[in-house]
């Protein structure tokens, strides 16, 4: 019957993984729920061999997970995002390092979007702070965008 389940788990797993990537503790979580009570241990002998094969890897799913949520999304909204799907720690840093660099350029391109012009009033002002901040960005950041900091790219607004 262990060797049934092993091979029903083992499907299921790759299954899962042929669709998307998924953290280990996401494909942990899905598992259990197909193995039941007994299937704990086979669970995550399956996943340790997965890991084994570089089949199932946290750094891949963070990195594409960041990358593919980078554009419409900041980096709190991203950090939160990945911790609730297990992962954390420097493999979750590491992930959102490269994309740090073109949060200012994600929030402008969506502020440019939705608003496309400078805010007329302090309610205006407060509404398009809220939808950065909303979206995950730095007060630094929506501050920036939308108040016209320093970097403030001229065409925007033309």
């Amino acid at each position: 019957m262990n060797d049934d389940l092993l091979q029903t788990l083992r499907n299921k797993a790759l299954a899962l993984l042929a669709r998307r990537e998924y953290s280990r503790a996401e494909l942990r979580q899905k598992l259990l729920r197909a193995a039941g009570d007994e299937g704990g241990e086979l669970v995550e002998q399956v996943l340790a061999d997965f890991t084994d094969r570089n089949w199932l890897s946290d750094e891949r799913f963070a990195e594409q997970w960041a990358a593919q949520r980078s554009a419409r999304y900041g980096q709190n909204r991203l950090r939160q995002e990945l911790r609730m799907k297990g992962v954390a720690g420097a493999v979750l840093e590491n992930a959102l390092a490269e994309h740090a660099q073109d949060e200012t350029a994600a929030a402008r391109r969506l502020w440019q979007k939705k608003f496309g012009t400078p805010p007329a009033d302090q309610k205006e002002r407060a509404k398009q702070l809220r939808f950065l901040l909303g979206r995950g960005f730095s007060s630094e950041v929506a501050y920036r965008v939308i108040g016209g900091g320093d970097d403030w790219d001229e065409a925007l607004i033309d």
